[in-house]
């Protein structure tokens, strides 16, 4: 009985990725599972070589001659678990990605494989091998032996050592090397140990809850222990401690022999969490982000696959984290748009967690002091469980926030950035010794040159986007492709005349204030600073020692940061956010605005907060001052109800790219036919088709870019109907004039 593995390879496009039937050789067949990573032959002959995953297997007695062999399988440890499969199928299903972007997405990048030729054969290699270390046992004493082998005999006295350690000691490889020869030591290999985010300070206890917090955490623990899947919206103002009851629950959580996720939106948040989180339950902590090394990264994983890891602590992709037993599932600041994947496979970490949620019965916690209207919808409908707090922590007032008209500033000669009232509130906490925020959401020196004489705009050559000025490196740079021009252009490429650079970023804001303020201590966040490695965690730490003054960045200051001495938070440039376009323009300013305003007066002294705009009657804007999140979601469900926009109806983008903006236009209207006319065929699948439209960017590195906006209902039959339109999109060579891809915003059901 032959055995035929349907296996999806790496390298597919989503027009022709499907499975492929290979031979299972007899000598892989106790290797070869489901869900295992294999190399197989691809294409016309055997020469070309590709990994991919097995999906299924089936018996056959009958077998075709000309199918291929499979020519590895990587070890059991790579194996995806039936939990993780799944999610493979559901994200190809619902992102319309292929099969290995899936398993790219859930597998980090330190624990996928490469095909290598080994002694000419094709063998299977980790992406990473250094990931492992020696370690010595003893085994027989010998007879005999040098100074050096007793030195290493008596270091293993205690027990085993790793190969650093005995070198450490003065013991050399090549007298280890000799001892392992002649059977006096044994030797094998284990994953490095690794040492992050060490200086929490050991263990200690769960912070006494307030009686609101209190109240919050027994309602949410009658979910924990219920045994079934539960969702749940804790929503409270900021500064009320959502994160003590976070505490507690993971407390609660491991006591029921389970284990805990915890997302966080940004890089710069994991930190704080992390040593949270390891002052109470100290080394079963594990992470999971972007900004570890693919080692570090493929370590952690492992920790988490072998269970030494009660939580996990990450971004986004952490959400695919190997645990065998979640309880809880806890989604910090859920509103923010970091949880939605910009590429391949374009998911919403809300969506995997609710499916792996169901999957452990276990309870998942959305939590922000800003909701999004989506989540906030579905808690006011009955589909998920609303606690809120309503009080700040220690029953803290909210700061006072005060507007700073910005028109008068420049009536009354003030062209800088920092408005004068801004400026005074800055000078007082200086000489209190008190640190203040600023928040600026645009990086660089200078967002705009243009020639005084022909107006023409200095453009990067490969974006339809205006280069941007950045003065400490002394160039401009693209912040879409990635180009710089250096030196910066003093004459218009055009015609000759003078350039003149406008606008201002974090960098120039920066600038100002060491001008205004000679003897404060500035310290910046933004892209720029934050570069290298640990640059996040060695900048909070700084100003939370009280090394700097004033703190300024984008938006990774606005959010879940706490400080005892900040007590003034600046807003400065939230107009180019509050007129910019798309349905999600004023939520994004309200949810900003009043994280950022919530950083001040978090401990003992009372905080203030300044928000400079020339709009300052803007409704937004004092909604948000005021932190009356009812009041702006009654304003804002009326309007998406209105027009149909999330959470009444699922947002469906398909997005076009080609070199030629003709082509591209020809696709997108082509794409539009195909799902028109399908549609019509079944009268009950509703949408409503938009454009083709230009992207806000319509060029990024040399590519047109064209999208279709279509509302729709997300279910299996419009699914379906979009598959089809992919397929027939390729049966037309439509895919020969431009690449396509769908994303999904605000599914209905979330």
């Amino acid at each position: 009985m032959a055995i035929t593995a349907q296996v999806a390879v790496a390298g597919a496009t989503i027009h022709f990725d499907k499975l492929y039937t290979y031979l299972v050789p007899d000598c892989l067949r106790q290797g070869v599972q489901v869900g295992s990573m294999v190399l197989v032959p691809f294409g016309r002959g055997t020469a070309k070589m590709r990994t991919g995953v097995v999906l299924d297997l089936q018996e056959s007695e009958t077998i075709e001659k000309r199918l291929k062999e499979i020519y590895d399988v990587a070890p059991e440890e790579a194996r995806l678990s039936d939990e993780l499969l799944e999610l493979v199928h559901e994200l190809r299903d619902k992102t319309f990605c292929t099969y290995y972007d899936a398993v790219k997405a859930i597998i980090p990048y330190g624990a996928q494989y490469k095909p290598v030729y080994v002694n000419g054969v094709p063998r299977l290699q980790k992406q990473i091998v250094r990931h492992t270390e020696k370690v010595y046992a003893r085994r027989q004493e010998p007879s005999k032996w040098t100074q050096k082998q007793k030195l290493a005999w008596d270091s293993l006295s205690d027990g085993e050592k790793t190969q650093t350690e005995l070198e450490n000691l003065g013991v050399s490889q090549n007298v280890l090397d000799r001892m392992c020869e002649q059977g006096t030591l044994s030797v094998s290999l284990r994953d490095r140990n690794l040492t992050l985010y060490e200086n929490y300070g050991g263990a200690s206890a769960v912070p006494v809850l307030s009686p609101a917090q209190q109240k919050a955490f027994l309602e949410l623990a009658v979910l924990l222990e219920s045994g079934k899947p539960q969702a749940a919206l804790l929503h409270g103002v900021t500064s009320s401690g959502k994160t003590l009851v976070f505490l507690k629950l993971i407390e609660k959580t491991i006591a029921l022999g389970k284990q805990a996720l915890v997302l966080v939106p940004e890089i710069s948040l994991t930190p704080q969490m992390i040593y949270r989180l390891k002052a109470v339950f100290g080394d079963r902590v594990a992470v999971q982000h972007s900004a570890l090394s693919n080692t570090e990264r493929l370590l952690q994983w492992r920790e988490i696959q072998l269970g030494k890891a009660d939580i996990v602590v990450g971004t986004r992709s952490a959400v695919f984290a190997p645990l065998s037993r979640i309880g809880i599932i806890i989604i910090d600041e859920e509103q923010e748009h970091t949880y939605h994947s910009e590429n391949a496979p374009r998911f919403l970490a809300h969506d995997i967690a609710k499916r792996r949620a169901v999957t452990h019965n276990a309870l998942l916690l959305f939590a922000s002091a800003t909701p999004s209207l989506e989540s906030y919808y579905a808690a006011r409908t009955g589909r998920y469980h609303l606690v809120e707090l309503t009080e700040r922590y220690n029953r803290m007032p909210l700061p006072e926030v005060t507007m700073v008209d910005m028109r008068e500033e420049l009536a009354q000669g003030n062209a800088g950035v920092v408005s004068n009232r801004l400026a005074q509130e800055i000078q007082k906490n200086l000489d209190c010794g008190e640190q203040s925020i600023l928040l600026l959401n645009r990086r660089g020196y200078q967002t705009v040159g243009m020639c005084t004489a022909c107006g023409e705009v200095y453009k990067c050559d490969a974006c339809s986007v205006p280069m941007v000025y950045h003065k400490a490196s002394g160039k401009l740079l693209c912040h879409y492709c990635g180009k710089s021009v250096s030196p910066v252009p003093t004459l218009c490429p055009k015609c000759g005349g003078k350039m003149k650079y406008t606008g201002f970023g974090t960098q120039r804001v920066e600038e100002e204030l060491e001008q205004r303020f000679p003897k404060a201590r500035v310290l910046r966040m933004d892209l720029d600073s934050t570069s290298r490695k640990n640059a996040h965690e060695k900048m909070l730490q700084q100003f939370a020692e009280g090394k700097y003054d004033i703190m300024l960045g984008t938006q990774m200051v606005a959010k879940g940061l706490d400080f005892e001495k900040v007590t003034l938070v600046g807003v400065l440039g939230i107009d180019q956010m509050l007129f910019a376009q798309g349905y999600r323009a004023f939520e994004n300013v309200f949810s900003l605005v009043t994280q950022v305003v919530g950083r001040g007066g978090r401990a003992a002294r009372p905080g203030r907060a300044l928000i400079q705009t020339v709009d300052p009657e803007h409704p937004v804007l004092a909604l948000a001052a005021h932190q009356d999140y009812r009041s702006f979601y009654e304003q804002e469900i009326a309007f998406r109800k209105l027009n149909l926009y999330p959470p009444f109806c699922t947002i469906c983008m398909v997005g076009f790219s080609g070199k030629e903006e003709s082509k591209v236009m020809q696709a997108a209207r082509g794409f539009a036919e195909l799902i028109q006319q399908n549609a019509e065929r079944t009268n009950k699948i509703p949408l409503r088709i938009l454009g083709p439209a230009p992207m806000n960017i319509v060029m990024v590195n040399n590519h047109y870019r064209y999208k279709l906006t279509v509302k729709c209902r997300n279910d299996g039959a419009f699914r379906r109907l979009m598959h089809l339109a992919l397929d027939k999109y390729n049966e037309k060579g439509l895919a020969l004039l431009a690449s396509i891809y769908l994303d999904f915003y605000s599914d209905a059901d979330i």
